[in-house]
């Protein structure tokens, strides 16, 4: 359908481009916007219908509204300004340059600027950096009848209004109430005898992965917000936590492969912002890679007299590795969906060190064998090797386990403590234990 699109629009058939693009969804057609090229965007974008062209508008990304606001003409931007929600219209003013932003702002009313203002002074990602103030609210003496006259007055501007919320003169959080509460109630039923009032809500300073986090948990469509009056401020709905999880669960990874994160999508982002991404961390790796160099200097004795040990050294660093990583990634994502608490600890020091246990019995069982029959090393190397296997795959799951908690517990992001840094830690003390325990072992 694109290719079909694009050769309508410079043969400049607009008319039957703009009739295959009547009905397109919201999602799709800003799909299609941003896989135009840069000329025909403005000309396609104006061959969309009106509210359609709004709605497409706010799922496009920052450079392409960053494009077509440039090229807008007043009443262009009045027409999609109107039609933006409030919170679709602070993450664009978040990403836009300040001229820009000045030609945003000159074209929405007083009140709304002063809500955009309100928002934008919320801390970066706190839940009144992602709410919208555009919610329904109702007043509990209010009569079925009379919210429906209400919600029909006023759900048009509104992001959501299946979730109604009851408040007091003073904006106060008093209850919710569905719209199929509503429904299933007499008109003369007043609010008050239908509201649910013990209602989940967030701070205005909460984290909006754990607002994300909280809509995932009770299956809610969205969760208010309040002051620390108890005061209703706004509310962040189920489409704006999927794009905090999706946004979070990509700078844990990225942090998880000891990578600066990144606002931009890998194919728009530069080599040499990708550079800046990557080369410190590598930088501290590398030098931290530097104590597992000098523990093997200091064995050269040990490893001159059985030079055989030297074959292991890599099976077992990486065996160490492996397991830290697959440990910490587990407790890590346990982290990060709240499923893992401080109290936990005890318990998954005893879980993993049993884990770790089992594993390492199963590889050292399969080991051992491998090196007398295949490798014909001499009975006692093996037991090395395989007791060493054993060893270090009790420290690294211990070590990939509690680095994480413990990151958390002193207020860093645990995904720092992931493969990476958990693989430099093992590594050396895998060394450690491998020619401490050939020394005993070999006499050496």
């Amino acid at each position: 359908m694109n290719e079909k699109i694009l050769e309508l629009l410079n043969d400049k058939k607009y008319g039957e481009a703009a009739q295959l693009m009547k009905d397109m969804i919201p999602a799709d057609a800003a799909a299609l916007l941003e896989e135009m090229p840069e000329a025909k965007m403005p000309i396609l974008f104006r061959l969309l219908p009106k509210e359609l062209a709004a709605d497409a508008f706010a799922y496009m990304e920052g450079e392409t509204q960053e494009l077509l606001i440039r090229g807008f003409s007043d009443k262009e931007l009045d027409e999609v300004m109107e039609q933006l929600f409030l919170d679709d219209t602070v993450d664009m003013i978040e990403e836009m340059p300040a001229n820009v932003v000045k030609k945003i702002l000159r074209h929405v009313d007083s009140d709304t600027r002063k809500m955009i203002n309100q928002v934008l002074n919320y801390p970066k990602d706190s839940a009144g950096s992602i709410m919208t103030m555009e919610y329904v609210d109702l007043k509990r003496s209010m009569t079925v009848e009379q919210a429906f006259e209400r919600i029909r007055a006023t759900g048009v501007e509104k992001e959501t209004i299946y979730t109604c919320y009851v408040t007091d003169s003073r904006r106060k959080l008093e209850g919710i109430v569905t719209v199929k509460d509503l429904l299933l109630a007499p008109k003369t039923e007043t609010i008050r005898n239908i509201m649910e009032t013990n209602v989940k809500f967030v701070s205005t300073h909460t984290d909006q992965e754990e607002v994300a986090q909280e809509l995932s948990r009770y299956d809610f469509l969205a969760i208010p917000v309040v002051d620390a009056e108890e005061r209703l401020v706004g509310i962040v709905t189920v489409d704006d936590a999927i794009d905090v999880l999706q946004e979070e669960a990509t700078e844990d990874i990225e942090k998880m492969a000891a990578m600066s994160p990144s606002e931009k999508p890998y194919i728009k982002t530069g080599v040499f912002a990708t550079w800046k991404q990557r080369a410190p961390w590598l930088l501290i790796l590398t030098l931290s890679a530097t104590f597992t160099s000098a523990i093997i200097s200091s064995y050269e004795s040990a490893l001159a007299a059985t030079v055989v040990l030297t074959n292991f050294i890599p099976m077992l660093m990486d065996t160490g590795g492996n397991s830290g990583s697959q440990s910490s990634i587990t407790i890590i994502r346990g982290l990060s969906l709240g499923e893992i608490r401080y109290s936990d600890v005890p318990r998954i020091i005893l879980k993993e060190a049993s884990v770790a246990l089992l594993c390492g019995a199963t590889l050292a069982v399969v080991n051992f064998v491998k090196l007398l029959v295949f490798d014909r090393v001499t009975l006692l190397v093996a037991a090395v090797v395989c007791l060493t296997l054993l060893a270090v795959m009790l420290v690294a799951n211990l070590v990939g386990s509690t680095l994480p908690i413990l990151a958390k517990r002193l207020g860093f992001d645990p995904a720092v403590m992931a493969s990476p840094f958990i693989t430099t830690i093992v590594d050396a003390v895998a060394l450690v234990i491998y020619f401490n325990i050939a020394k005993l072992l070999l006499g050496i």
